[in-house]
């Protein structure tokens, strides 16, 4: 039972003058001797670490508000607050501070704390040493009566006392009846008098005064007062907007009475803080604390109270997705769930855990599905609202059901479907609801937020479902309007959605390596995009060049050969033709991108740009970027001419193969035979067996072989593909470097297969330079799976790459 009673939350008054919750734990007050004085101690219940631990200072003033709270500052811009779970622990605790203190429990408030100078001014003072006086409450004393209220603003404890006087006397009560008076009589100048009196009472900061100034009795006259603000020739007429134009809208009944009077006087004192009273940043920053905490702390309670109404929520859902269910009734509903989240951010970390939980449970998000579809426009915005508190609480509960609901339903009613599907149809010209659901989407999309646990793994799970089964309506817009290799549609509005679109394919490059990569590959989606660099919208080609920048900046060598493969780079180069002399962003964009390219020495497409496209781009002077790329070019021919002659022709005859042991029997054959053809260029002394007597002829033959080699390696300069590049020779000897003789190395060259020698392929494969020596073979050190489709295309290609020499 003590457990429960000293259970406590913890809150401190962030600089946005909002609670922040720090915790919930246990109270208790005991002597800590590094204080030197008895303390409040409050210990994590999850692990008993110490959340706070206060000194009860015998200066402090300390609060006591709604029976479980108590409030106080610490420093100038440091308040604290405990909320109990029981008035009893809350009434103990209460007991202890003013024990420390010397005073009854029975006050709501201690004294303030003061500076010494203060308290010796007031000391000296008779008149402050008691209560303050307040003059009668009549008509032709608020003029003194307003200029009291306004004198001690300025004191704490002036401030303290009067508060004090007013509750003491029921003052307040006293000067609403003066108010009724002076409207009948249509006093003016009394009125404004008022205006700063309850202005005034306000800024005393004091929740015991709100208490009664914001109960049903009160408040609308306070807000009558308020509406006569002197600085206004008319004044204004709040009470007719909150009784007529204000309507509470109860979507089912509540039947309790405590919670509608709650939820009434929660609205109104909210309307207080935000439309009546000016900003606080004008007055003093403490002035309206307690005001914020009085909102924050009944929020809390609305939401705890309708949460523990199951019946109620229950009621709510089922009438939310019933088919029977008018439009407006529905559009209510939604209303109420939007307001019902909003209100759910007040709770702390635990409870808002157990608050959308309890939602999940009764079905919000099959609710959301349906309403989401709907054609109403407000209706779909606060349905999105609710979504965005959703995915930022858990975006691994919405993965979660996607993935249960891809189990039953077709594609085109999943809940990401739906959502993807209501961004690419946002009616509004500026798409402002398609630019929420995107950074939902992203969020949802994301694998920084994704859980791995030893069972399974959250993030695979969820890319395999996103694009099996939503990829292809997220890219259709892009892929439709593409088709014709031009821009279908190139009308403000499209050209926004399809922005929208790259940003998050964008997003994927980054993020999804592999999953994106077979998707651009399939789908040659590349290509499609950099249609779009012929828009007229210079943003929309500028997030296709992105979308390219974000792929080449990867250094990913299977795109690079896409790229090279596909010509992808004409579109780019012909935007920058196209541009002209205009020195904009996208005369930059497209700069930085072939910057990139040369800085980081990105060879395979360094050649390619250079062998297709220097002409175009020589003329290009304002920047040294494409002489440079000729120059790393140059320099990459002659690194590889000088390796091929430093190379003795031996190793150069012999073969790349990534693993010999891998090769069949037949592949094994076919070699053997095509190294007979060639001169057969595996020297004899290797084979031990041989008698000595045929060395002589072995060494004649040797001596052939490298003659013929010799003028052949002059052949071996970059030869020109049938499409016009260059394909390069790389030759390493590692007899060195694996202590064997040279015979058993093999020479890495730039093709792969047999028919290279006869210039065959048009297609230029590029492997690493690199290799692993190992027992007499030799490994690749990067291996490409599709290096053998290539090869089989080298292989039978009909095509013959003219020798420089013929």
């Amino acid at each position: 039972m003590s457990d429960t009673r000293r259970r406590v939350k913890v809150y401190t008054l962030n600089e946005d003058r909002q609670w922040d919750d720090r915790g919930t734990g246990h109270v208790s007050s005991t002597y800590v001797e590094e204080l030197k004085g008895m303390s409040l101690l409050v210990r994590a219940e999850s692990d008993g670490s110490l959340l706070l631990e206060s000194k009860i200072n015998p200066n402090t003033a300390y609060q006591k508000q709604q029976d479980t709270l108590i409030v106080w500052s610490e420093a100038e811009n440091y308040d604290l607050a405990l909320s109990f779970q029981e008035k009893a622990g809350c009434d103990e605790i209460w007991e202890k501070i003013c024990q420390v203190q010397g005073k009854d429990p029975s006050v709501e408030v201690t004294q303030d704390l003061i500076d010494e100078s203060e308290e010796e001014r007031f000391e000296e003072m008779p008149e402050t040493s008691h209560l303050i006086d307040l003059p009668t409450c009549e008509l032709n004393k608020l003029e003194e009566i307003a200029d009291l209220v306004t004198s001690v603003l300025s004191s704490p404890i002036r401030r303290e006392k009067l508060a004090l006087a007013l509750e003491n006397e029921g003052y307040i009560k006293k000067l609403l009846q003066l108010f009724q008076a002076c409207e009948n009589l249509e006093n003016t100048e009394g009125l404004h008098h008022l205006y700063e009196i309850i202005r005034g009472i306000l800024f005393l900061n004091k929740a015991t005064l709100f208490e009664v100034m914001f109960s049903d009795e009160c408040i609308m006259d306070v807000v009558g007062c308020l509406e006569y603000d002197p600085a206004l020739a008319q004044p204004k007429r709040h009470r007719e907007f909150l009784t007529k134009t204000a309507k509470f809208k109860e979507v089912i009944p509540i039947t309790d009475s405590e919670l509608r009077q709650k939820i009434h006087q929660t609205y109104r004192v909210q309307y207080i803080q935000d439309i009546i009273l000016p900003t606080p940043s004008v007055f003093e920053e403490n002035f309206l604390s307690t005001l914020t905490s009085f909102i924050f702390f009944n929020k809390v309670e609305i939401v705890s109270m309708l949460q523990e109404d199951e019946k109620f929520l229950s009621e709510v859902f089922a009438q939310l997705t019933d088919e029977a269910t008018d439009d407006d009734k529905r559009r209510e509903l939604v209303n109420f769930f939007k307001e019902f989240c909003a209100f759910s951010q007040t709770l702390q970390p635990q409870n808002r855990d157990a608050f959308f939980k309890t939602l999940a449970k009764l079905g919000i998000l099959p609710a959301l599905e349906i309403v989401m579809g709907m054609d109403d426009l407000q209706v779909r915005s606060a349905a999105t609202d609710i979504f965005s508190y959703l995915v930022e609480f858990s975006p691994s509960m919405v993965r979660e059901f996607v993935m249960q609901e891809a189990q039953q339903s077709d594609d085109d009613i999943l809940l990401i479907n739906v959502v993807i599907e209501q961004m690419i149809c946002d009616t509004d010209p500026e798409l402002g609801g398609a630019v929420q659901l995107m950074g939902l989407l992203r969020t949802l999309i994301d694998p920084e937020n994704m859980l791995a646990t030893t069972n399974k793994t959250e993030k695979s799970e969820f890319l395999n479902f996103f694009y099996n089964h939503c990829m292809h309506v997220l890219t259709a817009p892009l892929l439709t309007n593409t088709s014709e290799d031009k821009c279908e549609k190139d009308n403000y509005q499209t050209a926004q959605l399809l922005a929208l679109i790259l940003e998050l394919l964008t997003f994927c490059v980054e993020h999804h390596t592999y999953h994106i990569k077979n998707y651009i590959m399939n789908k040659d989606l590349l290509r499609r995009v950099l249609v779009l660099m012929n828009s007229k919208h210079t943003f929309l080609a500028l997030c296709a060049l992105r979308f390219m920048r974000r792929i080449i900046g990867l250094k990913d060598e299977f795109y690079n050969r896409y790229i090279t493969k596909g010509n992808l780079f004409e579109p780019v180069i012909n935007a920058l033709l196209d541009n002209g002399t205009r020195y904009n962003l996208l005369n930059s964009a497209v700069i930085e991108l072939f910057e990139f390219i040369r800085v980081e020495d990105i060879k395979s497409l360094t050649a390619h740009i250079v062998e297709n496209f220097y002409k175009a781009l020589e003329s290009i002077e304002y920047v040294q970027t494409f002489k440079g790329l000729k120059t790393k070019y140059e320099q990459e021919k002659d690194r590889q001419s000088q390796k091929l002659n430093s190379v003795p022709s031996i190793l150069r005859s012999n073969r790349f193969r990534r693993d010999a042991k891998a090769l069949e029997e037949d592949e094994e054959m076919w070699f053997n035979e095509d190294e007979e053809e060639e001169g057969k260029a595996v020297v004899a002394p290797v084979e031990k067996s041989k008698p000595e007597d045929d060395f002589p002829d072995s060494y004649e033959k040797f001596m052939e072989t490298k003659k013929a080699k010799e003028s052949e390696d002059k052949e071996n300069l970059p030869k020109r593909t049938s499409s016009g590049g260059f394909k390069f020779t790389f030759s390493h000897s590692t007899s060195a470097a694996n202590g064997t003789n040279s015979t058993n190395s093999k020479s890495v060259v730039a093709q792969t297969s047999p028919a290279s020698s006869n210039g065959s392929s048009s297609k230029p494969t590029n492997l690493t330079s690199s290799v692993t020596a190992t027992k007499g073979s030799l490994v690749g050190l990067v291996d490409y799976p599709d290096d053998e489709e290539e090869d089989e295309e080298e292989e039978t290609s009909p095509r013959k790459r003219p020798r420089l020499g013929s």
